[in-house]
């Protein structure tokens, strides 16, 4: 299913309808036949929103056409340029996608000053970079920005495919641009461990360390999750329900165990670190919020 801003599109609850009356596809447990638009709603909260942010209609197409054998049930926002993008999320409010695909070379507001935006009103929500260009610079610039991955778009479908699983499995692609270089000077890269786009892809089912691994407790393992994402100190202790202190006691104790001082090169190593790695930073994110969330954190 496809959302759009553009004046012919909106959402196209007759194409759900159609699919809810199919025996083959009788929709979400709970939903009937009857009602349209609101109908529609209650289905966008059962299924993951993806937001693609593209100024090629074309490329969008495909992006979604990717994504859907990865998730079910799957909603697609479509947005040509930023300013589409926000006003989507204004017109869908109280609805937020739970995943932003964003093109860095937009018309008009561009992707690394879109990625800011987003992340300054959804600081929960991933955004992943897409761009033509994946020189070093062009990646450091989009995570600096707030971005969670980058995948470059001439990157093959086998691998656009195995990135775009990686992310929906909660983990960090980057380009072996970044990743094949020194997180910090004070500890560079085994050459043994430098990835190339076969062994890249194959990490997405491969196993890797662990926090636990490197020293990190759980409640440090939720405090990095919220980290990558660049949700800040004061968010993040209202988050896990922590105090400020404490949140900033965890942060130097993840960066130091990771042998980082910011928050990109933290991203660059937890995307090198690999998806077992980065699953274990969400889940214990996931347990550390339902902990909050009954007053037992």
């Amino acid at each position: 299913m496809v959302m759009s801003d553009s004046p012919d599109a909106g959402l196209h609850c007759s194409a759900l309808r159609r699919r809810w009356r199919s025996a083959a596809w009788p929709g979400p447990k709970g939903l009937g036949r009857q009602g349209d638009e609101g109908r529609c709603r209650r289905y966008h909260h059962l299924a993951m929103n993806v937001m693609l942010v593209d100024d090629h209609a074309l490329f969008r197409e495909g992006l979604a056409l990717l994504l859907r054998p990865l998730v079910d049930p799957l909603v697609v926002w479509e947005a040509g340029s930023c300013e589409e993008a926000l006003a989507l999320l204004d017109k869908q409010a109280p609805l937020q996608p739970d995943l932003v695909l964003m093109d860095l070379g937009l018309p008009g507001m561009n992707g690394l000053e879109g990625i800011a935006c987003f992340h300054e009103r959804l600081p929960q929500c991933p955004v992943v970079a897409l761009s033509s260009n994946d020189d070093r610079e062009t990646v450091l610039r989009a995570l600096d920005a707030g971005a969670m991955g980058f995948i470059p778009k001439s990157s093959s479908s086998a691998v656009f495919a195995a990135a775009l699983r990686l992310i929906m499995a909660k983990g960090i692609y980057l380009p072996t641009s970044v990743l094949a270089a020194p997180v910090s000077a004070a500890r560079p890269a085994p050459r043994s461990a430098l990835p190339t786009v076969g062994t890249q892809v194959a990490a997405v089912s491969g196993a890797g360390p662990l926090p636990a691994d490197l020293g990190i407790t759980p409640r440090q393992s939720a405090v990095l999750a919220l980290i990558l994402q660049g949700m800040p100190a004061k968010l993040i202790a209202r988050t896990l329900n922590l105090a400020p202190g404490t949140v900033k006691a965890h942060t130097s104790a993840v960066l130091r165990a990771l042998n980082v001082t910011t928050r990109t090169q933290a991203v660059i190593e937890a995307g090198r670190l690999g998806p077992g790695f980065t699953a274990a930073l969400a889940q214990a994110s996931g347990d550390a919020g339902e902990r909050a969330d009954g007053g037992l954190a």
